[in-house]
């Protein structure tokens, strides 16, 4: 049965259900009030088959929808004295199918007729592509300059694009207009217009919804598993809302709640200057503005993210760290990995990029074990 929903910060509970809200009251975000317990991961019998839902006993969502997804190859990547996980050799591209299974089959158990998500273009292809193999109807608000391939990918699944003009948080406000309908606050009946889902659809939304973390916490997991159940001693991951970069926190949590691991990798962030309201916390120096027009790490464009308070717990409690990476040094990263083989999109190398840049301010010595996921498909580079 579906898990009922409650805010961290305020204590209140939320009944399950198709009309459910996409965050409390208060403005937090929702966590799931059933949280598994499960037995020791190191038993499980991890089915290449299932993929990510081999940790089906980790996770608050029973496997409804899914395409296979999960365990993609974690590959030694020796000029960068790191192992790249490759996350972009997903169903849809990109490493957002993580969330997108679970979060549309929480959809599928509430009995959910459509759903929405506001993206730049990964999250979206992913969120429609599931919602199509769930016979889910689907609306995904992008930016009017989305990428052509990305709008494609949405488009070929039937699924209702939306394009927004102005920025990315403009895409996003205009999602939740559409989301929100008035209605009760689930609770007392009361009106609560800025949380109720009786509007359009169903939240489906990488940044707010504990579905799609679920997912990517799945990402830890895996790495773990394929290490003979051993952290690394950090990650170096790309950071917009933080979807995968909480998901990561999350996963190794728990394995460290589970005593699978003695400690936390350190959990460094890779931002964009311009796009990088983390970096900024670090008392980086960015040069470059929001909005500025040289931008090349797209799927990461966030000035606002959703979960900030959790990121910078995240970073606080892993001695972890945030930089903000020149659009230059992007590209430079970007073409030295497509000549070493890895087929990525320009998000990607904003990670490998930092990862040069952590070695060089100190921050991670020259012996240090790193693990970098490459989170998107260079097929939708447009």
């Amino acid at each position: 049965m579906a898990s009922d929903l409650a805010c961290p910060d305020c204590d209140a509970v939320y009944a399950t259900g198709p009309d459910e809200p996409w965050r409390c009251d208060c403005g937090s975000p929702l966590e799931f009030v059933d949280r598994p317990l499960p037995d020791d991961p190191t038993a499980l019998a991890l089915e290449p088959g299932r993929g990510l839902w081999s940790f089906e006993p980790w996770l608050p969502i029973d496997e409804r929808v899914s395409l296979g997804e999960g365990f993609t190859p974690l590959v030694d990547a020796p000029e960068w004295d790191a192992a790249f996980k490759l996350e972009y050799v997903f169903p849809t591209g990109s490493f957002k199918d993580r969330g997108a299974t679970t979060t549309l089959s929480r959809a599928a158990e509430l009995g959910v007729d459509r759903v929405l998500e506001d993206s730049s273009g990964n999250a979206g292809a992913a969120v429609a592509t599931y919602a199509a193999r769930a016979g889910i109807d689907a609306e995904i608000y992008v930016p009017a300059d989305v990428k052509a391939a990305k709008l494609g990918a949405i488009e070929r699944t039937g699924a209702r694009p939306v394009r927004i003009e102005g920025t990315r948080q403009d895409v996003t406000d205009a999602c939740i207009e559409a989301v929100e309908g008035g209605g009760g606050d689930g609770r007392d009946g009361t009106e609560s217009a800025a949380t109720r889902q009786t509007g359009d659809g169903w939240y489906a939304s990488h940044a707010w919804n504990p579905a799609f973390y679920a997912g990517t916490m799945t990402f830890a997991l895996e790495i773990a598993a394929q290490r003979d159940w051993t952290a690394p001693d950090a990650v170096v991951l790309p950071l917009g809302h933080g979807t995968l970069f909480l998901g990561a926190y999350r996963g190794f949590s728990l394995l460290l709640e589970a005593g699978i691991i003695d400690e936390l990798p350190r959990l460094l962030a890779a931002q964009e200057a311009g796009y990088a309201p983390v970096a900024n916390r670090f008392g980086e120096t960015v040069a470059a503005e929001p909005g500025h027009t040289e931008s090349v790490a797209d799927g990461i464009q966030i000035v606002e993210p959703a979960r900030l308070d959790e990121i910078l717990e995240a970073i606080e409690r892993t001695d972890g760290g945030a930089v903000a990476l020149e659009p230059a040094a992007i590209e430079d990263a970007l073409e030295r990995l497509h000549r070493r083989g890895f087929y990525v999109e320009p998000t990607c190398a904003v990670a490998p990029a930092a990862l040069e840049r952590y070695r060089e301010d100190g921050v991670l010595d020259a012996n240090a074990d790193v693990v970098v996921p490459l989170t998107g498909s260079g097929l939708k580079i447009e």
